[in-house]
C-alpha cells in the first residue's frame, strides 16, 4: 500500500487507529473540538515519509510491535515516551541505520515521497534523510569547515564551491557569524551547543529533505537548548523533522505534531496541542501528566 496518501494523524485504517498493522483504505478522522469547543476541520497535509506495519527486533527481542504513522511534509514530528519504548529505534528504521547492527532485522513498509525505502540504496537514502545524534560529534581532527564538508567528501562527491556551501550551511544554524574568524579552527574548540550546530549544519550540507532528530538537546544546557529549538523553527520551512525527546516542555514547544509510544507499540498520535490537553487515549494522559515515565 502506498502510504503518501494518509492523511490525518488522528485517521484510521478500516477503523483501526494509525498504529495499527492495518492495510486497508484510510478513512479521515471526523472534526475535533478546539479549545473553545468550536468545531475544528482535520489538517490534511502531504505525508513526506510514512511507516505501515512497522516491526524491528534486536535478536529475539521486538522492539517496535507495528508502527503505523505519517510523518507529515515541512513539519515537526516529536516522538515520546518513556525509555526503551522504541523511539531511537523508529527513527533509526527511517533511513535504515538501525540494520546496520549485528542482529538487527525490521518488517514492514516505510515510504519516502511514495516508494519503499528498503527498495533504495541505503547511502542514497541517508543523503534524503539526514541524522543528527544525541551526543555532538564534530570529527575532532577536522577544521570547522572540514567538518561541514565531511559528509559531502565521505560519500564521494565534488562541491563546486565548497566556501560558499559551508558558509551558507552555517548561516542556517545561526553559527556563521560566532565562527567565520576561525573556521579552520578545531569543531573541538566549539561549545556543547555550537558543536551541535556544527553537526546540524553538516547534515543541511548533504542537502537531505528530512531530518532526524535524536534527543538533539539532553547533553545542552537551557541557553544553548534554545538556539537549537528556534533552529528547529526555522527549518521546518524547508525540511521535513521528526525529533525523539525526553523533554515534554520541549516536544510541547516545537512539534506541530507528537507521538506518544510504549512498549514498543505507537498509543497515540495527533497535534501537539490535542495530545497535550485532550489526549484521546488514558495513557498518554498518565505519560504527560507524569503518572508514570
Amino acid at each position: 500500500m502506498s502510504t503518501t496518501n494518509s492523511v490525518v494523524a488522528s485517521g484510521s485504517v478500516s477503523g483501526a487507529p494509525w498504529g495499527s498493522d492495518a492495510h486497508l483504505q484510510v478513512v479521515p478522522p471526523p472534526p475535533s473540538l478546539g479549545a473553545l469547543g468550536a468545531m475544528v476541520e482535520p489538517l490534511h497535509e502531504s505525508a513526506k515519509m510514512s511507516a505501515v506495519g512497522l516491526r524491528a527486533s534486536f535478536g529475539a527481542r521486538e522492539i517496535l510491535k507495528g508502527i503505523s504513522i505519517p510523518l507529515y511534509e515541512k513539519h515537526v514530528t516529536a516522538i515520546i515516551g518513556p525509555s526503551g519504548c522504541g523511539k531511537s529505534t523508529f527513527i533509526r528504521c527511517l533511513n535504515r541505520m538501525h540494520e546496520v547492527v549485528s542482529g538487527a532485522t525490521s518488517v514492514g513498509q516505510v515510504h519516502l515521497d511514495g516508494q519503499d525505502i528498503f527498495s533504495m540504496d541505503p547511502v542514497r537514502l541517508r543523503r534524503r534523510v539526514g541524522m543528527v545524534f544525541q551526543k555532538p560529534n564534530p570529527f575532532p581532527t577536522m577544521s570547522i569547515r572540514d567538518n561541514v564538508l565531511a559528509g559531502l567528501r565521505l560519500n564521494g562527491l565534488k562541491v563546486a564551491e565548497p566556501d560558499a556551501l559551508v558558509e551558507r550551511a552555517l548561516r542556517q544554524v545561526a553559527l556563521w557569524d560566532e565562527v567565520k574568524d576561525g573556521i579552520h579552527r578545531s569543531g573541538l574548540s566549539l561549545s556543547g551547543g555550537q558543536q551541535q550546530r556544527l553537526c546540524i549544519a553538516r547534515t543541511l550540507a548533504m542537502e537531505p529533505e528530512v531530518i532526524l532528530m535524536d534527543e538533539p538537546c539532553s547533553a545542552l544546557d537551557p541557553i544553548a537548548t534554545a538556539r537549537v529549538e528556534e533552529l528547529i523553527h526555522e527549518l521546518k520551512k524547508d525540511y521535513t523533522i521528526v525529533i525523539v525527546t525526553h523533554n515534554m516542555q520541549q516536544a510541547a514547544r516545537v512539534a506541530d505534531y507528537t507521538a506518544f509510544f510504549y512498549m514498543g507499540e505507537l498509543i497515540e498520535h495527533d497535534r501537539t496541542d490535542v495530545i497535550f490537553t485532550r489526549p484521546a487515549q488514558q495513557r498518554t494522559e498518565d505519560y504527560i501528566t507524569g503518572r508514570f515515565g
